[in-house]
């Protein structure tokens, strides 16, 4: 019988273990080549026991952290045994991955010749190739939207595989950007590597992997809590996805969350089929998603992030529907846009069930923005990508706030001056949206307004969600404004308003403006 735990340590492993993360991104960050790493901080770090299973993340991308198990798992189903030194890339999301602008790196950690576990980090690049720059087309298959990468050995032993690389960074609009991008992930992984196996060094490796065990089974005894004070019922939400960008509207996303035994299931048996446009989502972001709103709900805010969450939790997710696509469905706007929704829905769900806990929807897109053209300055072509914050959600306690990146992002903006300096564009205005968050007793967050002008010709593509149906407000609250894309000519012709997927040539004066959603209100006011 294993004894139970020192309390002192299990918080000092954890606080360990989170720190490795935390360092690697720390790395990532400040040797990021592409604005997207170094100024949005679009990047996940985590770290996992030798059994493939996370133990600690760093608070990063929510939709990346929740995905990047499946990642560690096909690398060692493709490989088996990793040995040191060796680094496999991958960003197929049929095999773990999430969308193909996010490519995900696994290195294994030896002490000596013992394995300990493995650190793994998760980048969105700017642009991997495809139909459109940026790589977040309105495609109609996964074909269209970049290079896909299978898990393939980046790095043998040490030395990185040339080879690959040149491939990976051949395929992309912007290859010195990639290839500066993947040397700053490479270089988080070795910091990963190195700092777990100080700490197998400093407390032995046999010490690290029991408290390793430890915190998955605290964290799974938080979430056994969580199920203990949920009322017995079906509790069910319906919302939906405004549309695909081909004219297919009011895809629907339906999950009940009910406790079986001492279980607790969440089934989305009732959600649309897989459509034809991107907004379709493996089933991995959907598990991030899921992951993430369990997490949330836990009364103590200090519980790790890990396995342990989701052992008591059965995912109910029929494949070939808009949460569990099957290959070869385009799912660019899936990793961004339904994961967002997908969150809505199960939080609408356990609204039901604890209504004290849960806020009124946030803004429920990423708002996510493509440029991409030939930069006058330089000659050299070019991709900006960036998500744009909103209005949150308010709740029982207070306010949402305005202006802020929710749910399954957790990314900054752009500056505008790193803007100016990377990208022909220029921020003309930002600010906050007033009035756009939902009334009630408390009101929800503002959204944003941010315009942008191109400097010189270039492909626009928008993927953006809640442009048709407003964030939900709860408990009586008003629901939170819907968000508008525009185009502003710059020979000063009408105004127009752009649909909530799109692709667009744009002329050199031309100003693409953003107006995100608010959040709904919680209560009547």
């Amino acid at each position: 019988m294993t004894s139970p735990p020192d309390p002192i340590l299990l918080e000092i492993f954890k606080s360990l273990l989170t720190a490795v993360a935390e360092e690697m991104g720390g790395a990532l960050g400040r040797t990021g080549y592409s604005p997207n790493i170094k100024e949005r901080r679009d990047y996940s770090c985590a770290v996992f026991d030798a059994r493939a299973d996370m133990v600690a993340q760093a608070a990063h991308i929510p939709v990346h952290l929740g995905a990047m198990p499946l990642s560690v798992q096909a690398s060692l189903q493709r490989f088996g045994r990793l040995q040191p030194g060796d680094i496999v890339a991958l960003n197929d999301p049929y095999f773990g991955g999430s969308h193909l602008p996010d490519i995900t790196l696994v290195s294994p950690v030896y002490l000596d010749e013992r394995l300990i576990g493995y650190v793994a980090s998760r980048a969105h690049h700017a642009d991997v190739g495809g139909m459109s720059p940026g790589s977040m087309p309105l495609a109609r298959e996964i074909f269209q939207e970049g290079l896909i990468i299978p898990p393939v050995k980046l790095q043998r032993a040490g030395q990185v595989d040339e080879g690959v690389l040149d491939l990976i960074v051949r395929n992309s609009r912007t290859p010195d950007e990639r290839r500066g991008d993947l040397a700053a992930q490479i270089a988080a992984q070795e910091v990963g590597a190195r700092r777990l196996r100080a700490l197998a060094e400093r407390y032995g490796a046999e010490l690290l992997a029991t408290y390793m065990g430890h915190l998955q089974n605290y964290s799974e005894r938080m979430v056994r809590d969580l199920i203990a004070r949920m009322p017995s019922g079906d509790f069910t939400f319906h919302d939906v996805m405004d549309d695909d960008g081909f004219g297919n509207e009011d895809l629907g996303i339906q999950v009940t969350v009910r406790v079986e035994d001492d279980l607790l299931v969440v089934d989305f048996s009732d959600t649309a089929l897989q459509t034809v446009g991107g907004v379709n989502a493996v089933v991995s972001v959907t598990l991030s998603a899921v992951s993430y709103v369990i997490r949330c709900l836990l009364a103590d805010d200090m519980v790790p992030t890990n396995a342990g969450i989701f052992r008591p939790v059965r995912l109910i997710a029929p494949e070939g529907t808009l949460v569990n696509a099957r290959f070869p469905a385009a799912v660019a706007a899936g990793n961004v846009e339904t994961s967002q929704r997908i969150t809505d829905a199960v939080l609408g769900a356990f609204a039901q069930a604890l209504p004290d806990l849960v806020p009124a929807a946030s803004q429920g897109t990423m708002n996510n923005i493509t440029i991409g053209g030939a930069d006058p300055r330089t000659g050299e072509r070019f991709a900006y990508y960036e998500t744009i914050a909103g209005g949150m959600g308010a709740s029982a306690q207070d306010d949402g706030l305005s202006g802020v990146h929710v749910h399954m992002t957790n990314t900054l903006n752009t500056p505008a001056e790193a803007m100016a300096y990377a990208y022909p564009l220029r921020v003309t205005r930002y600010e906050l949206r007033d009035d756009s968050g939902g009334a009630g007793l408390h009101r929800g967050g503002d959204g944003v307004y941010r315009e942008v002008e191109l400097l010189a010709d270039a492909t626009v593509t928008l993927l953006t969600e809640r442009r048709r149906h407003a964030p939900y407000g709860l408990a009586g609250g008003e629901p939170g404004a819907r968000g508008e894309n525009w185009l502003i000519p710059g020979d000063g012709g009408e105004p127009q308003r752009l649909p909530g997927k799109t692709t667009i040539h744009a002329r050199a004066g031309d100003r693409i403006g953003i107006a995100t959603p608010g959040g709904g209100g919680w209560g009547k006011k």
